[in-house]
């Protein structure tokens, strides 16, 4: 099988809703935890999400912002083959209540009771540097 392009690979992504957020905390140790794209899958080589700022994610992003995002898809033997992705990045912490909109998703409301007004609410922007991926037999990189 040829080389997966990025947009071959957002396709394959649009049904991955978790990931798990690595970061390294103060002691500089990895740490991670589960994140959810909240249904903003169409993957370009950024991914969204939202936390509160005063989270542990939030000071160790700020420390070092050299983030794993790990994707797993369990299709399964008659499904198909699996997938799974690791994404090495960039994270960026945005507070702009407009650039929130643009990513913001009424399933959120559960999180954040006020929606985009609540107090504390940051989004965290993950821009790939490297792209690993294996899909069944396959294995590749993609430029982000």
């Amino acid at each position: 099988m040829a080389q997966l392009t990025l947009s071959d690979l957002s396709k394959k992504m649009a049904k991955l809703d978790f990931a798990m957020l690595a970061t390294h905390d103060a002691s500089g140790a990895l740490t991670a935890r589960p994140m959810s794209n909240n249904g903003d899958v169409d993957y370009d080589g950024d991914s969204y999400f939202f936390a509160y700022e005063q989270s542990r994610k939030i000071a160790d992003i700020r420390a070092h912002p050299q983030v794993v995002l790990s994707y797993t898809g369990a299709v399964g033997m008659l499904g198909g083959p699996p997938l799974f992705i690791a994404i090495e990045g960039h994270a960026t912490l945005i507070q702009d209540k407009s650039q929130f909109e643009a990513h913001w998703t009424k399933d959120l409301d559960r999180y954040f009771p006020n929606g985009i007004d609540t107090p504390g609410v940051v989004m965290i922007r993950i821009h790939a540097d490297r792209i690993r991926y294996w899909d069944g037999g396959e294995e590749g990189e993609v430029a982000a």
